[in-house]
């Protein structure tokens, strides 16, 4: 809290102008314009040009002494705005005198020019007792309040004023940060219903007002904070972000705040694996395709941010192990379709018969091209690598199926060959080469059909994929898959992948400069 201090209200105190303010018998009140509270005031008209429009047609009061603890008028309540360059108070007759322009002297710069407010709170002329907010910048603000009401709201008041003399009448904080929210604090300590006044207000305003209520020690005012926060939508990341700090720094207190961060925790156990594998069951058991299609996007996008966060290492294990499960549930789904298309009376059915078998093919190839998708941005797709490339069987009823139904599997193979060539995925040279032995072939004989028939098939960085993780292997390994793919490219032309550029790097490697020749000696140069 901003330093309190306890001072007589002099006469010789700067003079303020009044002007009112609505108050109503219930204590509701109107705090003055926001602009009133502005720290730095608008430039004033010079003296020698007059103002342009006519006065404004409010209720104007005649100026008073220079006195601050004047009798009030019949004025219900009061709040007055004046700088020490734009009134002249003293003058024996206002309405006659005349202006004079005085000497040309240096302006004052307009962040030293100070600004006062009076306001006066509950039924005119009854207030016993002053707090004057003193503000940056020269800004003050005088509130006529009620001992009695400061004491039994506020904990903080009872607490200072119990360490004064009852005949001083003045309490004086300096520095505050928020004069306006100070104002309006104090205002709700003469509100019936509190609520009423906060249900118009925004989440920011609120959080400002639950952050001087509580050095206040105003309880029942944070109460309504809390409850306004806990029914009032939040609205984007950072509001959310404000509201659960603000409301985590009470937590400490006693305060009850459970029901504002039951928006953002949960006391059920259910563990995240759990919750995880339902959301993960759900996507991929889903047949409506755009909303599948979305909510794997979504998921995708959930669980990178997830994985990014630093404290999510020790949950990794348990979310692989999750999408795991979820893959070799496919795989197993994928097999046991394969094995029913690739029976012999299969294409001779009616098409209505075998869509159903065709359009789940489909579907469990995209889920697994989905987890895989996954696993490679956890850097977690090397066991995926294994168990894809231990398919012998799958591979060998591959070719059984018509090219329709199965080239959705091709694509698997194709994202395995173009990770593997990034680096997004580091099996070892067994499960390479295997790799290699069990799909490559199946891939060449899908591969026209992928060139024109798969729209997100990239045919140079697939090539580029397959010619790198063939380089991977040891030299004889190249040799023995890269002829092979000779003889093939040999007869089916364009297609056939083109791996033209691995070959070339094989060559060189076999006959232009190899790095260890027969007998052991170093590499000759090429000059």
């Amino acid at each position: 809290m901003a330093e309190i201090r306890v001072t007589k209200v002099e006469q010789s105190q700067t003079k303020i102008r009044n002007v009112p303010i609505a108050v109503t018998p219930e204590g509701f009140w109107c705090c003055p314009s926001p602009v009133v509270f502005q720290k730095t005031p608008k430039a004033p008209n010079p003296l020698n040009k007059p103002k342009s429009s006519p006065p404004p047609k409010t209720t104007v009061q005649k100026k008073h002494p220079p006195m601050t603890e004047k009798k009030p008028t019949t004025t219900q309540t009061r709040s007055g705005v004046v700088s020490d360059d734009q009134q002249t108070f003293g003058s024996e007759n206002p309405a006659t005198a005349a202006p004079v322009v005085p000497e040309r002297t240096p302006r004052p710069k307009i962040e030293n020019v100070p600004r006062k407010v009076a306001i006066e709170f509950g039924e005119p002329g009854t207030s016993d007792m002053k707090v004057i907010l003193l503000g940056k910048q020269g800004f003050c603000v005088k509130l006529s309040v009620h001992r009695k009401v400061l004491v039994e709201n506020s904990r903080f008041f009872a607490d200072k004023l119990s360490e004064q003399e009852s005949g001083l009448p003045c309490l004086e904080i300096d520095d505050c940060e928020d004069v306006e929210i100070y104002v309006e604090t104090v205002g709700l300590m003469y509100c019936k219903e509190m609520k009423q006044r906060l249900i118009k207000q925004s989440v920011s305003r609120v959080l400002r007002i639950l952050k001087v209520a509580e050095l206040f020690g105003f309880n029942s005012c944070i109460q309504t904070c809390l409850e306004y926060l806990e029914a009032v939508p939040w609205v984007g990341e950072e509001e959310e972000e404000k509201v659960v700090s603000s409301v985590l720094r009470l937590q400490g207190e006693g305060i009850g705040v459970t029901p504002v961060l039951k928006r953002v925790s949960s006391d059920v156990s259910n563990s995240p694996r759990d919750t995880i594998s339902h959301i993960m069951e759900l996507v991929l058991k889903s047949n409506e395709e755009r909303g599948r299609r979305e909510m794997k996007s979504v998921v995708l996008k959930l669980l990178r941010e997830k994985n990014s966060l630093p404290s999510n290492a020790g949950s990794a294990d348990v979310c692989n192990e999750t999408i795991y499960t979820s893959c070799r549930s496919c795989l197993n789904s994928l097999l046991s379709l394969f094995k029913q298309a690739a029976e012999p009376d299969f294409n001779d059915k009616p098409g209505d018969s075998k869509e159903p078998a065709v359009k789940q093919i489909a579907i469990e190839a995209d889920n697994l091209s989905w987890l895989l998708e996954i696993l490679i941005d956890r850097q977690a797709a090397d066991e995926f690598a294994l168990m894809w490339a231990s398919q012998q069987e799958l591979a060998t009823l591959h070719p059984k199926l018509s090219i329709v139904s199965r080239y959705h599997v091709s694509c698997i193979t194709a994202r395995l060959f173009v990770g593997i060539g990034k680096g997004e995925l580091l099996p070892v040279k067994d499960t390479r080469h295997l790799l290699l032995q069990t799909w490559l072939h199946p891939l060449i004989n899908d591969y026209s059909w992928l060139q024109h028939g798969c729209r997100s098939f990239d045919r140079k960085v697939v090539e580029e994929g397959i010619g790198r993780t063939i380089l991977t292997l040891p030299l004889e390994d190249q040799q023995s898959i890269l002829l092979a793919w000779l003889g093939n490219f040999l007869k089916a032309g364009d297609n056939c992948p083109n791996l033209q550029r691995a070959f070339e790097v094989w060559w060189r490697r076999t006959f232009i400069r190899p790095y260890v020749d027969g007998q052991g000696n170093p590499p000759q140069s090429d000059s």
